[in-house]
């Protein structure tokens, strides 16, 4: 299972038991786009090989403004 937690400068993902973080500078070089417009399927793609995207994707804007 993979878990990700959002904040303004970056997301703390687990990923198999393994903690890390993916800085907003990082995720917005990745997915080519500023960081409160990716959304967390996207930021889900990066980390996990083949990743169960279930529901509607959110903007990491939506997610942090909560």
């Amino acid at each position: 299972m993979t878990t990700l937690a959002f904040d303004e400068q970056g997301v703390d993902v687990v990923y198999e038991g393994t903690e890390f973080r993916l800085e907003r500078a990082l995720v917005e070089d990745a997915v080519q786009k500023d960081y409160f417009d990716v959304t967390d399927h996207e930021v889900l793609q990066m980390v996990a090989e083949d990743p169960q995207l279930g529901g509607e994707p959110r903007r990491i804007g939506d997610i942090v403004d909560g």
